[in-house]
């Protein structure tokens, strides 16, 4: 599929949708197992390095791996595997766009505290605060793309 500025917005639009609404789903019917997931998957993502040594402006593959499992953990109370394979892959087609963000606005965004967010939304049971921080997380990342659309990012970009 073509990358372009069109495709982002839809995606972003679905990503928000169908995430938010997995995630309640969590927040319905995850437990303390589900919780306990959550805290350890964002342990590990805290401790990651998330640039890679080598090269500042490349997020590192430790932490890209870490980041993905902190995501799929928030989703995996949900009990609908057609929802989680919905999500999981809108998230996949996402990957491309959020890479590609990464040097373009990691100054300005606190990302460490927007995963912070959601799990003190998650151990604090709140489905609304949980959705309306993954909500943002998801269009802040497209939100700094559109921001660099006339340096790279245009409608007939290929990948």
């Amino acid at each position: 599929m073509p990358v372009s500025v069109e495709d982002l917005r839809h995606l972003t639009e679905a990503r928000c949708a169908i995430e938010t609404l997995v995630l309640r789903q969590a927040f319905a019917h995850g437990g303390v197992g589900w919780e306990s997931n959550v805290l350890a998957a964002h342990h590990r993502l805290e401790r990651t390095p998330p640039m890679a040594a080598d090269d500042p402006d490349r997020v590192s593959d430790e932490w890209a791996a870490a980041h993905g499992a902190f995501h799929l953990a928030l989703l995996s109370g949900c009990p609908n595997p057609r929802l989680l394979a919905v999500a999981a892959s809108l998230r996949d087609s996402a990957e491309l766009y959020r890479r590609w963000s990464v040097p373009l606005g990691h100054e300005n965004r606190d990302v460490a505290g927007e995963h912070r967010a959601m799990l003190e939304a998650v151990l604090a049971h709140d489905s609304d605060a949980g959705a309306a921080v993954l909500a943002g997380h998801i269009q802040h990342t497209t939100d700094v793309l559109l921001e660099q659309t006339a340096t790279g990012l245009g409608d007939t970009a290929r990948a």
